[in-house]
């Protein structure tokens, strides 16, 4: 089968279009032929090995631990291990699979898998399991979000913040994205409330209060959102920019971490995604309630999936960046959530 390999880090002219062996499956694992993949800036800290710290745990020291990229696939159960209960061949499904999803065919445990949104296209089932998940989490889990909060949202028009601004409005909050100055319009359109351009203006400065702050972009340091806080409310940080390449975002992170226990009623909590099959069904449900609907900025075949990694990593990218692996049925490809209503090329 073909798949987009690297064998040692860099940026993405050390990605191949490579002939590998089909993987195989056993016990619980899923043989999936994927349809669609999304691009997701995990696969692009993977392929650099950056920050440095992730390495010893994560990537490998020296050259990279795992050598195909990928982590969220949409596409079509082909076989299926003699363990797994809930899938069978011919399902359609999507999933973050970690590794290996820019290719013909992943293997993936069960519990990673859920069935594909009727309404979606693989393209844009492709774009929900890390954006839409960490999203979810995030407002949920960490940010314990509630109705009628106001709720904002830094690094709004991204992969996760076009999700995080529909999601934060299910849960019936006053919902405030942050951007630049071409993706207002866009934000308006799924729903924010409110947009704030950082090019014209510093969020911190504002004199606005939220209960809720959810950075996902941007190098603004913890205590300065303290200022547009409200006495008890949440910062909390999933990731954010950076130019370090040693520690990257986790150093802002780890002095959030530090510097919650002192200061009052307000808490500042770090935040990591996990792989959900139950988030990934309530997302589905959401999505085929018409309440959620994916953002796509541009759709690449698999032969330029680094020019897929190219454009993410400009930061430009509104919403998601899709990779179509095979020919695939089509449902729902209009407005939004269209691959080709971002401007595709």
């Amino acid at each position: 089968m073909k798949a987009i390999a690297y064998e040692k880090y860099g940026s993405a002219d050390v990605l191949e279009l490579k002939e590998v062996r089909k993987p195989e499956i056993e016990g619980d694992r899923v043989l999936v032929r994927i349809l669609a993949a999304s691009a997701n800036p995990y696969d692009w800290h993977f392929m650099r090995g950056v920050p440095y710290i992730a390495r010893p745990a994560a990537m490998g020291v020296r050259k990279p631990n795992h050598t195909l990229l990928g982590s969220d696939v949409a596409g079509e159960v082909e076989a299926v291990g003699n363990a797994v209960t809930r899938f069978r061949p011919g399902d359609d499904v999507f999933g973050f699979v970690g590794e290996g999803g820019f290719a013909e065919y992943v293997s993936a445990p069960e519990r990673l898998l859920a069935s594909k949104p009727t309404n979606l296209s693989f393209e844009q089932a492709a774009t929900v399991p890390l954006a839409a998940v960490t999203a979810l989490q995030g407002l949920r889990d960490a940010g314990e979000i509630r109705s009628a909060e106001k709720v904002l949202i830094v690094g709004a028009s991204g992969g996760v913040g076009t999700f995080a601004v529909q999601i934060a409005k299910w849960y019936g909050a006053q919902v405030t994205g942050v951007c630049s100055t071409r993706n207002l319009e866009m934000l308006r359109s799924i729903g924010a409330d409110q947009v704030i351009d950082y090019t014209q203006e510093d969020v911190t400065r504002t004199g606005q209060r939220y209960d809720l702050i959810f950075q996902l972009a941007g190098t603004t340091p913890p205590l300065a959102f303290r200022r547009v806080l409200t006495p008890k409310g949440r910062l909390v940080l999933s990731s954010g920019d950076s130019p370090g390449r040693v520690i990257g975002p986790v150093g802002r992170i780890i002095k959030a971490m530090l510097l919650s226990p002192f200061i009052g009623g307000q808490t500042m909590r770090p935040f990591v995604a996990k792989a959900s099959s139950d988030d990934l069904q309530f997302l589905r449900e959401l999505i085929e309630a018409g309440r959620i609907t994916p953002v796509i900025d541009r759709t690449y075949p698999l032969s330029e999936a680094a020019d897929a990694i190219r454009y993410l990593e400009t930061g430009r990218a509104r919403g998601k960046v899709v990779i179509s692996v095979s020919t695939a049925p089509t449902a729902n490809t209009t407005g939004v959530g269209s691959p080709r209503a971002m401007g595709a090329e």
